[in-house]
């Protein structure tokens, strides 16, 4: 089989996975819908021109269609369609999405329409077409399948996807560094605000105040939550991943991913002189218990590692429910909400709420896999 139109499990996935996050970015805070009355229908339909717009705005709308473009391509060639087909039809899904949200935005007062809005997405839908293409024709496609065959087993694409999403994740700020999963104290006030005006709302209310704790996470549990954090991806990766020196490459970049991905968060928060704050002093100690153990328990079968996944995942999302909001936490999750960062939150945010549930989900998955013997590898 010709290696561009070789069927990749992570491709798809991830399509769906950035579309529907693209959505929830474009549409959010999801309150406040109204009909428009200060312009005529024929007008809002058009788009109008921004009245100002900054180079961050510019930047955010080419790349967070970049991937559309490049996966939507990949997804065509899969469909055994030709280069330019499988273009044009990226592109054409890129700008029909674009075209929908940027419509839907009049009818949400927070939000602001835009035509250059539009283009810009339209390009970077485009850009990453052209990115693919080039990846294809040059035989990225074919090195690529030949290096995961090498480090993965078959049906790892699930794993791959989540691997790539880990970092996502990690920009949206947390409670703790690496504390992915923070959506369990959410669910009151959503709760809340479903039942409003009803007789439930009291109940709710008596009930919601034992979904937070009163005391917060001793130094010890700091230290053992930031660990799990730094594990969790390294036990997926070990999933499917074969066992050797691979797996110490792959935990190496786990490590330097959570640093780089949590010093960028910092910095875009409270400005690149601040971007080490947030070593504090649980931090080494938890990369130092997170590294032994990842290091330690490279050595498993790829099930056992699943099982022992699912335990540090429990145990990590568990921890990160109890974590308490101070106030730099608050600050960040203000910033992101209403400032400049808005067109990332909901991207962010929600990678970094449901990442250890989708990748406990997939553990239990992989637990009933039967490939921990060694295959055959073709060269």
């Amino acid at each position: 089989m010709d290696d561009a139109a070789r069927p990749d499990r992570s491709v798809v996935p991830l399509l769906w996975v950035w579309g529907a996050l693209v959505v929830y970015a474009s549409l959010y805070p999801f309150a406040g819908w109204r009909v428009p009355v200060s312009a005529p229908a024929a007008e809002w339909l058009v788009l109008p021109w921004p009245r100002r717009w900054t180079t961050f705005d510019a930047a955010s709308n080419l790349l967070g269609y970049l991937p559309i473009g490049t996966l939507g391509f990949i997804v065509g060639r899969q469909h055994r369609r030709t280069f330019a087909g499988s273009m044009a039809a990226a592109v054409a899904g890129g700008a029909l999405l674009s075209l929908v949200m940027e419509e839907l935005q009049n009818f949400l007062p927070q939000r602001v329409p835009s035509r250059m809005d539009w283009a810009l997405n339209i390009a970077g839908t485009a850009l990453g077409s052209l990115v693919a293409a080039a990846m294809l024709g040059s035989g990225a496609a074919a090195r690529w399948h030949a290096v995961r065959d090498r480090w993965f087993v078959e049906r790892s694409g699930g794993a791959v996807a989540l691997l790539l999403l880990w970092p996502v994740g990690l920009l949206f700020p947390p409670p703790l560094p690496l504390g992915m999963g923070h959506v369990i104290v959410q669910l009151p006030d959503a709760a809340a605000a479903l039942l409003a005006d009803t007789s439930w709302a009291a109940w709710l209310d008596d009930r919601s105040t034992a979904v937070v704790p009163a005391t917060p996470l001793s130094g010890g549990e700091e230290v053992l939550t930031i660990a799990l954090g730094l594990l969790a991806p390294c036990l997926v990766a070990y999933s499917v991943a074969r066992r050797g020196w691979r797996r110490g490459v792959l935990a190496g970049g786990a490590i330097a991913l959570g640093f780089g991905a949590t010093t960028l968060a910092t910095a875009l928060n409270f400005g690149p002189e601040h971007a080490f704050s947030w070593r504090t002093a649980a931090v080494w100690p938890a990369f130092v218990l997170g590294s032994t153990l990842a290091a330690l328990l490279a050595l498993l079968p790829r099930r056992a590692a699943a099982g022992v996944g699912l335990v540090a995942l429990t145990a990590l999302v568990a921890l990160v429910a109890r974590a308490p909001a101070d106030p730099y936490y608050a600050h960040s999750l203000h910033e992101w909400a209403q400032g400049r960062f808005i067109r990332f939150h909901g991207v962010a945010q929600w990678v970094g709420w449901f990442w250890p549930y989708a990748a406990m989900l997939y553990l239990l998955v992989r637990l009933g896999a039967h490939d921990d013997a060694p295959p055959t590898i073709t060269r």
